[in-house]
């Protein structure tokens, strides 16, 4: 089948992957708590599994892939006292804007994306097996929490030691049995949303949510579960004790996204320097955003700056350029295929820096091919790049894309055309001075000019 071999955080190696099933892959992401527009932090994790979703697809696998939406949540009640807005109209309102910003970067949609409110009675389920198996404990207050310590290899994911634990600050402390037990379950409270169960009425706890989910639509045993660094506790943690106390095995693989990070700072809201998506998707395209968050290494921090998006944006440009040219000569679009190099980097955990290495070679030898004129070997390496292109899910024949960026290519051939008009022009008229000067300017915005003896030519530098 393939050759892929991915981390591991629950036990930090790196080792062949080998499906439960044969040919069948399952994935479970913690996706977004709907309570602030989506930054670029949020939206990372989704290209980074968006990758990994698109190569298992590519190397033979049927991919089940799962991504939740958190709808409700103490930030989002919290939130919702803020905009003076029912709290479902909270959770609506930015579960469009992260539906909006994975579009515009080409993040594929999951193949379901359940909500948490829609899986109640599951949760129900849940918790009712883990009381029965004396695994977890309802005091009376409405609330039902797990009893950590009865807990196999719990903290075995963050290497932690339970009795260096802070006190798990999710419910009131006078109903657990130790200070360290989180809840499933939190009885409601005035002006609250709460649903009826056999112990009072309340809410779901945010790691219930996740177990439950997963269960529903991957099983009590699945390939991959996904999300970030900061997730691995105790959510995560959380998630691990209550399947398997239930008798799960839960997930085989962990995987975590580093952060994007500003000043060595996680974003986040709390620092200030948090970057919403649709305020970057006013200074680069969709494609150009996704490449940069996409470029590093999943495991890699990501330092953003502005000057490093615009870097990006220029080499993405090329590119484009390179494939535009190549279309152009070749009189078709190139098929998608990629290079043996490229599979060996992203049978590497996903080593997206050595597979855009590769797309650069392929670039070269593409050039060299225009310059001799060999369009076998131009085809050859313009389908090699677009092919990994499109498994970083940054083709720009991509429909996702084309459409727009044919629009502004059609703009910018016309402005370029009228320029070229009036250099040639002004070189008909022997005003060189005039002509330079032309050519000069739009050196300066990135376009180069090239007079061969089939006309003349521009590209993006």
């Amino acid at each position: 089948m393939s050759d892929l071999h991915l981390y591991n955080t629950a036990d930090r190696k790196t080792s062949k992957f080998v499906p439960l099933k044969a040919k069948q892959v399952g994935i479970y992401l913690c996706g977004a708590t709907v309570q602030a527009p989506p930054h670029i932090g949020h939206i990372r994790s989704g290209v980074n599994f968006d990758i990994l979703n698109r190569w298992l697809s590519a190397s033979g696998y049927q991919v089940t892939f799962i991504r939740n939406v958190t709808d409700i949540d103490d930030k989002i009640l919290q939130k919702a006292k803020q905009e003076n807005l029912p709290w479902w109209a909270v959770a609506m309102k930015y579960e469009r804007a992260f539906a909006d910003a994975y579009a515009a970067l080409n993040v594929a949609p999951p193949t379901y994306e359940p909500r948490a409110t829609g899986h109640i009675t599951q949760m129900i389920e849940l918790m009712q097996k883990l009381i029965e198996k004396g695994m977890a404990y309802a005091p009376g207050n409405g609330d039902v929490y797990l009893e950590v310590r009865k807990v196999k290899n719990y903290l075995s994911l963050s290497n932690q030691k339970l009795d260096d634990l802070q006190s798990a600050d999710d419910a009131d402390l006078k109903h657990k049995k130790d200070p360290r037990d989180f809840a499933l379950w939190k009885g409601s409270k005035p002006g609250e949303p709460s649903w009826p169960t056999p112990w009072g009425a309340g809410r779901p706890g945010w790691h219930l949510e996740c177990s439950a989910m997963a269960h529903s639509y991957l099983g009590e045993a699945f390939d991959i579960h996904g999300g970030g660094l900061d997730l691995i506790f105790p959510h995560h943690e959380n998630e691990i004790a209550q399947s398997q106390s239930a008798g799960y095995d839960f997930a085989k693989i962990w995987m975590h996204n580093a952060w994007v990070t500003t000043s060595g700072e996680k974003m986040s809201k709390s620092l200030g320097n948090s970057l919403q998506v649709k305020e970057l998707l006013k200074k680069v395209r969709g494609i150009e955003l996704r490449w940069y968050l996409g470029s590093a290494h999943y495991r890699s921090m990501l330092e953003f700056s502005f000057e490093a998006l615009e870097e990006s944006a220029i080499a993405f440009r090329r590119i484009e350029a390179f494939l535009s040219r190549a279309t152009e000569i070749l009189k078709k679009e190139p098929e998608a295929k990629f290079s043996a190099e490229f599979k060996t980097a992203m049978d590497n955990d996903l080593a997206v820096p050595e597979a855009i290495a590769t797309i650069s070679e392929s670039m070269k030898h593409g050039n060299n091919a225009i310059t001799s004129n060999d369009l076998k070997s131009l085809e050859k390496y313009a389908s090699e790049v677009r092919g990994a292109l499109a498994i970083l899910g940054c083709d720009p024949f991509d429909s996702v894309f084309k459409s727009g960026a044919a629009a502004k290519k059609e703009v910018l051939d016309g402005l370029v055309a009228l320029a070229l008009e009036q250099r040639t022009a002004a070189r008909d008229r022997k005003d060189f001075a005039a002509s330079d000067a032309i050519r000069d300017e739009l050196a300066k915005l990135g376009v180069v000019i090239e007079d061969t003896t089939q006309g003349v030519r521009w590209s993006i530098n």
